[in-house]
């Protein structure tokens, strides 16, 4: 049974992927009518939050937008910096809303942050304990990898209301600045919770994994 859980959630992760894509392109092509680009909407919702001393950066590839939080820059892909549809305003505001975040000292944020070092090595060695151990029949083994895979599991689990927190900020501001009228709000929430969805998926995916080595692990030991 929770093998077919796995598998369920599994494919819920790549049609979550495929409809943030699609969604994303399909907004793209729906110019927002105030003719205001990702660039120019991310730079006055950082100004007018105080982060003037905040870079915006264009970088390629396809939704690889994203706030770096060591070098304090907003990176947009290059469609949503030049663009001015209801996507590109959605995303390069998302963004911005976690460069607000950490200027605040949004607590879940902050947590991630400091989560971030141990659950990169912890999620790098997991798979490697979790196969030796069960290869061998090693228990103890498999039980630390699982330890190590549960690090990786709470942060996917700390990172969605972060996600969800950056989304609605970049909503309430779409509309109160001017960014987009109250008509394109339909757009700019389908844009969003498409996004939001993938973070649900992965969490789910991972959360429904660590179950079952769980599950397999005491059943072994029995």
């Amino acid at each position: 049974m929770m093998y077919l859980l796995v598998i369920i959630a599994f494919l819920f992760s790549l049609w979550a992927q495929f409809r943030v894509k699609g969604t994303f392109k399909k907004w793209s092509t729906v110019p927002n009518m105030n003719g205001i680009t990702g660039y120019a909407a991310a730079r006055r919702m950082l100004d007018s939050n105080g982060l003037n001393d905040v870079p915006i950066e264009s970088i390629p590839g396809a939704l690889s937008d994203h706030y770096d939080p060591i070098h304090r820059v907003v990176r947009l892909s290059e469609a949503v910096y030049h663009e001015s549809s209801i996507a590109a305003v959605s995303v390069a505001c998302h963004e911005v809303g976690h460069a607000i975040q950490h200027k605040e000292r949004y607590p879940m944020l902050s947590l991630r942050h400091r989560m971030f070092p141990v659950v990169n090595f912890a999620s790098s060695v997991a798979p490697f304990m979790l196969l030796a151990g069960f290869i061998f029949n090693y228990l103890n083994l498999v039980g630390l990898g699982i330890i190590f895979f549960s690090a990786a599991v709470a942060f996917q689990l700390v990172t969605l209301p972060v996600e969800f927190n950056a989304s609605n900020r970049a909503r309430g501001v779409m509309v109160q600045q001017g960014f987009i009228r109250n008509e394109e709000e339909r757009g700019v929430a389908k844009v969003l919770n498409a996004a939001a969805l993938t973070y649900v998926a992965a969490a789910l995916v991972s959360l429904l994994e660590l179950l079952r080595l769980v599950s397999v692990f005491f059943g072994n030991r029995n």
